[in-house]
């Protein structure tokens, strides 16, 4: 497999290879995305030949994105196929190896973040809210039950059957 040369860039070398790329036409553009990317150009404005072949020098340069962003975006992409929205689940940022706990009638409940779930009582779950449904016997935001911030930043815990 032969691998792409790696050019090492400062951040002012990164600036004027943008600067470089502002500066050449459509057809020129599409050569640079064809040495960088080794495929062919999408059809795509100038203005975004630009910036996507800023981002691949430093992705080149800096590396790429890391697994979690990766397999966010992908999660992401998938609910847009799926559902027509994007929007970011909201325990979509925690981290594995995260514990959350809840206090509930006076038993304290604990549950670890997982890379592709969530482990409560000996058991995986998919969701904060099957896991909120089974020590409540209510419906609940998952999330909400466990205090976490919702998407828009509101985090106020209020809501719920006994909220």
């Amino acid at each position: 497999m032969t691998r792409m040369s790696r050019p090492s860039f400062d951040r002012a070398a990164l600036r004027a290879e943008v600067e470089r790329f502002r500066a050449l036409g459509l057809e020129e553009l599409r050569q640079e995305w064809r040495r960088l990317w080794r495929s062919e150009p999408p059809q795509i404005s100038r203005d975004l030949f630009v910036l996507a072949l800023g981002y691949r020098i430093q992705e080149v340069e800096h590396g790429g994105l890391g697994k979690a962003t990766r397999r966010k975006l992908q999660t992401m992409a998938k609910a847009l196929r799926e559902t027509g929205r994007a929007a970011p689940t909201s325990g979509s940022d925690l981290k594995p190896g995260c514990r959350l706990i809840r206090e509930w009638h006076g038993r304290s409940h604990t549950v670890t973040v997982l890379e592709d779930g969530f482990e409560y009582a000996g058991e995986t779950y998919p969701s904060l809210t099957q896991i909120a449904k089974k020590i409540t016997s209510a419906h609940w935001s998952g999330p909400r039950f466990f205090g976490l911030p919702r998407v828009n930043g509101d985090s106020s815990g209020k809501g719920g059957p006994h909220g």
